[in-house]
């Protein structure tokens, strides 16, 4: 046998050098292009929020899987009664939330209560308003009653809106969430980034990252910069899609396009006139040439649609057809209206690429058949109470990143304002019904309906476009929510 002599201080090397092979990044520094207005995604509109929190800090009854599957969150179980009006949930034990108290069935009712209160300031209170109780029957036991079967009812509680806080934290959420996740809220520099940090008291399966930065950076052109200096690991939503092929043949970095629930709209004002003329929303729809939109502020990237519904949904029905340009028939509709010389309007614009890109687009298409769009760039804050809260605006460009909301239409003081007995017929019946046939039955009359009424211009659906270091595994490429979800992201070194 023979015998290789090493020395002692060879064996110290390559014991370090394996340790360090062994010692894989755990933090990670991810690029966002919007900032969020608080921190509190029970209470506002702005998807920055759960881009940052949902999943990593606060966690729901429920949750959306990356294929967009609804599974169990701080509930391990539930029992639907018979008659579906009652929802019985059971909790994890040994929850707690991130200052230490216990999460508890109390909690969940506060949650809840908060989210339908008539005074509630949640963004999606209308999902919740068919509860007539919630009741915490012991510690880990809770109740839900509904005034109406509601089939729905399991993926509404996925939704951020849903999530559960404690009312001893409530006051500072704002700046200071306080969930249960697998990471902690550290540190905001406003205008700058978001820092989390692990939860070393997580109740469920342990996140492998020890820290996340969120790093804001609005400007296309920066985000570019900042991912090819390698300043942040990875980008989820990348702003500027005429640089993904330049990523793609860079070895360094992994190109992610998937899906998204975002229906890209050109929001419409249906009680403002001259758009509360179903003639004139026609018209404005045939002036469009969405591929033009695709193509120009997306670069290829995004999937026509003609109604407000993802194609990726078993449910969705391509109307396109009700709504492809033709300038001539645009020019002839409002004529009709009695617009045959056109009219001003607003186009009020937030900051996305694709609401920027795609409004000078459109403002341009618009302007061929007569409507002059008087283009005014906003931040989140002032769109959200100019556009969102305070209905006033003609037209603007946003994406409904929400999962499965053909809903909001069901809602008159949404702030498109359209109001259709029919189709808050057609929801009362969604609601109720179980049948997976019935239910898409359902749908498809609902898609066919607002794209009959010309309600909005159908754009396209918003792809996801990801690029991140080569070495980081589990971020989604799919988004069926928005969400950064960090809570199985590693780095394989």
């Amino acid at each position: 046998m023979k015998h290789t002599r090493v020395s002692f201080a060879t064996v110290v090397v390559l014991a370090m050098g394996a340790g360090l092979a062994q010692a894989a990044q755990t933090d990670i520094t991810l690029g966002m292009q919007l900032e969020p207005p608080h921190l509190d995604p029970t209470s506002a509109a702005a998807g920055a929020i759960d881009q940052v929190l949902y999943a990593n800090i606060f966690e729901g009854l429920t949750r959306f899987a990356s294929d967009g599957a609804i599974i169990a969150g701080l509930a391990q179980s539930w029992y639907i009664s018979d008659d579906g009006l009652t929802y019985t949930f059971n909790l994890h034990s040994g929850v707690k939330f991130h200052d230490g108290t216990t999460m508890d069935s109390r909690d969940v009712k506060f949650s809840l209560d908060r989210a339908r209160a008539e005074d509630s300031a949640n963004a999606q209170k209308a999902l919740y308003a068919g509860i007539t109780s919630v009741d915490a029957l012991d510690p880990e036991t809770v109740r839900i009653t509904l005034a109406e079967p509601n089939g729905a009812l399991l993926f509404n509680l996925a939704w951020g809106d849903a999530v559960i806080v404690a009312p001893e934290s409530i006051e500072n959420i704002k700046t200071n969430p306080v969930g249960t996740g697998p990471f902690t809220f550290s540190n905001w520099v406003q205008g700058d980034k978001i820092e989390i940090t692990k939860n070393p008291d997580y109740w469920g399966t342990p996140a492998k990252l020890d820290k996340a930065t969120f790093k804001f950076i609005s400007d296309p052109t920066a985000a570019f910069a900042a991912v090819m200096a390698e300043d942040v690991d990875a980008f989820p939503g990348f702003p500027a899609p005429e640089n993904l092929p330049q990523f793609d043949a860079d070895p360094r970095f992994t190109v992610m396009i998937g899906s998204t629930e975002g229906e890209t709209i050109l929001s419409t004002n249906n009680k403002m006139p001259p758009f509360d003329n179903v003639k004139v929303r026609k018209a404005l729809a045939h002036a469009i040439d969405r591929q033009s939109i695709i193509d120009g502020a997306m670069f290829g990237y995004g999937t026509p649609i003609g109604t407000h519904f993802a194609p990726h949904n078993p449910a969705y029905l391509d109307m396109t057809g009700n709504s492809n340009y033709d300038p001539d028939l645009a020019r002839s509709l409002l004529a009709e209206a009695g617009f045959a010389d056109g009219f001003s309007t607003t186009l009020k614009l937030p900051p996305p690429s694709y609401a920027r890109r795609g409004g000078e687009i459109i403002a341009a298409q618009l302007a061929e058949v007569g409507i002059t769009a008087e283009i005014s760039n906003l931040e989140w804050a002032q769109w959200l109470e100019q556009v969102f809260r305070g209905k006033d605006y003609g037209l603007t460009i946003v994406s409904h990143t929400e999962p499965m909301d053909i809903g909001i239409y069901a809602r008159p003081d949404y702030y498109f304002q359209y109001e259709s007995a029919a189709f808050q017929g057609l929801m009362v019946d969604l609601n109720a019904a179980t049948d997976p046939a019935k239910r898409t039955e359902i749908m498809q009359a609902a898609q066919t309906m607002i794209s009959e009424e010309y309600v909005n211009g159908y754009l396209f659906q918003l792809a996801a476009t990801g690029v991140a270091n080569a070495k980081i595994v589990g971020l989604w490429a799919n988004a069926p929510t928005q969400a950064t979800d960090l809570t199985a992201v590693y780095w394989n070194d």
